[in-house]
């Protein structure tokens, strides 16, 4: 035991722990940086450099390090790069690594939903603001593990720089057994030394998960947690209830507000329906659609479309799904290109500039958030890693400029509006969806669009918690006169709530008009048939 003691303490032993590290380092920052870049060039839009990304992988995965690292030190100085063993162990092993990482980093980053990269287009952001804000943050969460298990595999990779006489761990090892003969002692003091190390590795690892994780305790609790003297008791409040410490304990629930009430929007609107009209027809136009042409494949799904939607008209999107609701929505938005026509939104085109050139998709953006096209998604699209009220905030935030306290005043205003206000530190994932739908609405009002496009807000909800959504969007066309297009199979709510009503089927508009017209007397007989199997659907469910 004394005698395996004295190896592990060894200043020659350790001087090759001290090598080992470097080139470890060494290789896994250069490694990281080339996968990073690596990991970019084969998610670009260009072809030429995603091709030239998979070369790379091909080869350095392809070959041995050892090979790698007798190349670097041996061959690079035939053609005057020189470099000591060390330098060129390490660049061998980043070398190696970049593909590896690339991988993990691609990888992670094509996991996060693509619905999430869409909310953050349609609230004008970059993708360079995309990829920091809503992409970067939760790719990271995820590939931790996966980049601690690859750290190890470079620290153990870090043993073959011997081959180019680097005085690492290993190879000192081996030159001390030679000459005193205790193989055992040595390789297993050696041993202990890599599992101290890979150990380490590991804790880091785990101290970062844990600081990475959105449902673990704030940090402020860990320390309360670890200094359990340093809580502030509760303060009981006076009178009978506070021999009862019961009585004052709260959930969630019993301090929310009470739900939204019934606006009587149809009680509210019928009798103005004649007047409303003549008031639209005078209001400027929020959006032009002419000959959009669409097709997916060689198949159309948009042909020849045109529409006017004018300011403050909320007009209900009716069809059988197919029929190009969702498509037609998102080309309005610029999520989606066309092949033909154009689309105006309150007179400017979101896809190409005062020239008629088309923009850049960093030009699109900025086109977006200067319009200002909202659009709430069916499956919410909340970024799953900000809370409720940073949902809302962080957009104003990055988009327009707003300061942090504005930005958050603002969202407040409108989660209170929405009656989310004691969910707003709330993660997506804690939410029902009722209420991440209503958050999502919050997040498309936050910037004051000039028109709002809701893509069937209430598909992906339970039946209960259709009205609590339902609710919020006919306050918002009932009290505020927001413009608005709202694909949606309900409708009873259509009724209430929309002036015009347009059905599509295969692409194409079959019939159009006032939406009590539409909805109660539709002269169409494909548009009397949907109308008749969904209210059949209403009753039965």
């Amino acid at each position: 035991m004394d005698l395996f003691l004295k190896y592990v303490s060894q200043p020659y032993l350790v001087t090759g722990i001290v090598y080992t590290l470097l080139i470890t380092v060494l290789g896994l920052a250069g490694g990281t940086v080339m996968g990073t870049v690596l990991a970019g060039m084969q998610l670009s839009r260009f072809r030429a450099l995603a091709l030239l990304a998979r070369a790379y992988a091909i080869i350095f995965r392809g070959t041995p390090l050892i090979l790698q690292m007798i190349f670097c030190y041996n061959a690079l100085p035939m053609i005057g790069i020189k470099l000591t063993a060390i330098e060129a162990a390490g660049l061998a092993l980043a070398l190696n690594e970049a593909p590896f990482i690339a991988e993990i980093i691609r990888a992670n980053i094509i996991g996060v939903d693509r619905g999430q990269v869409a909310a953050g287009q349609a609230l004008g952001m970059t993708p360079a603001a995309i990829m920091l804000r809503v992409v970067a943050p939760q790719a990271i969460r995820s590939m931790v593990p996966a980049l601690g298990n690859e750290a190890v595999s470079a620290l153990k990779n870090s043993s073959l720089a011997s081959v180019v006489s680097v005085q690492e761990l290993t190879l000192r090892s081996t030159q001390l057994a030679s000459a005193t003969f205790d193989f055992f002692s040595i390789f297993f003091a050696s041993g202990l030394m890599y599992l101290v190390l890979t150990g380490a590795i590991a804790v880091i690892q785990i101290v970062i998960e844990v600081l990475l994780d959105l449902d673990g305790p704030s940090p402020q609790a860990r320390l309360a947690r670890l200094l359990p003297w340093k809580r502030l008791p509760v303060e009981l409040p006076a009178g009978p209830s506070a021999a009862a410490p019961e009585a004052v304990t709260t959930t969630t629930e019993a301090t929310s507000p009470a739900p939204l009430q019934p606006a009587s929007a149809r009680a509210a609107r019928a009798p103005d329906r004649r007047r409303r009209a003549a008031t639209l027809a005078n209001n400027g136009l929020a959006l032009e659609i002419n000959d959009l042409g669409k097709s997916y494949n060689g198949r159309p799904v948009l042909k020849a479309l045109n529409l006017d939607v004018r300011l403050g008209e909320v007009v209900a999107l009716l069809g059988p799904s197919g029929s190009g609701k969702s498509t037609l929505l998102r080309c309005i938005n610029r999520l989606e290109f066309w092949e033909s026509g154009t689309i105006r939104v309150t007179g400017r085109a979101i896809d190409r500039d005062e020239t008629g050139r088309a923009l850049s998709p960093r030009g699109i953006a900025h086109a977006r958030a200067a319009v200002g096209v909202g659009m709430v998604f069916q499956n919410f699209n909340l970024f799953g890693h900000l809370t409720a009220r940073e949902n809302v905030a962080g957009p104003l935030r990055w988009v327009q400029g707003l300061s942090r306290l504005d930005a958050d005043q603002r969202a407040m205003e409108l989660l209170t509006r929405v009656g989310l206000a004691h969910r707003a530190d709330a993660l997506p994932r804690h939410m029902s969806g009722g209420q991440q739908q209503r958050v999502a609405i919050a997040r498309a009002l936050a910037p004051n669009p000039a028109i709002l496009l809701l893509d069937e807000p209430t598909s992906a909800l339970d039946p209960e918690l259709v009205s609590e959504v339902l609710e919020v969007i006919r306050r918002l066309a009932v009290e505020d006169g927001l413009t608005m297009l709202i694909s949606t199979h309900q409708i009873s709510f259509a009724r209430d709530v929309a002036d015009w009503a347009i059905f599509l089927a295969d692409g194409a508009i079959v019939e159009e008009g006032p939406a009590e017209e539409i909805l109660t007397r539709p002269q169409n007989p494909r548009t009397a048939q949907f109308l008749q199997i969904v209210a059949e659907e209403e009753a039965a469910g």
